[in-house]
């Protein structure tokens, strides 16, 4: 999913990847334009929305949304989303954010 234009956001893939590895177990469903990450139920999507850009997207509830942590509309496949252009926005924030999804799953 990474592969031509899009191999500039590859670090930022793989740095989230690093940091959710530390959580503890979970399993990797590779899908045809981003991955999906699973405990007993989903709780994080990531791929790349753009060839500068990668999106997360988060299944956890009661968390307020802000300009960076988007709300999605019901249904979706995923209650937030959260974009991503540098490595240096995988920050305490978003991990927190993560690690709250994962303990949800």
């Amino acid at each position: 999913i990474y592969a031509g234009a899009k191999v500039s956001v590859r670090p930022i893939h793989d740095k989230l990847m690093a940091v959710i590895n530390k959580f503890g177990e979970f399993e990797v469903g590779r899908k045809k334009g981003y991955v999906s990450l699973r405990r007993n139920k989903q709780f994080a999507m990531i791929g790349p929305a753009t060839n500068t850009r990668v999106e997360v997207g988060l299944n956890v509830k009661d968390l307020e949304s802000t300009t960076r942590l988007l709300a999605m509309p019901p249904k979706s496949m995923c209650q937030y989303k959260v974009n991503l252009t540098d490595v240096k926005e995988v920050d305490s924030e978003l991990i927190d954010w993560l690690k709250q999804a994962y303990d949800a799953a």
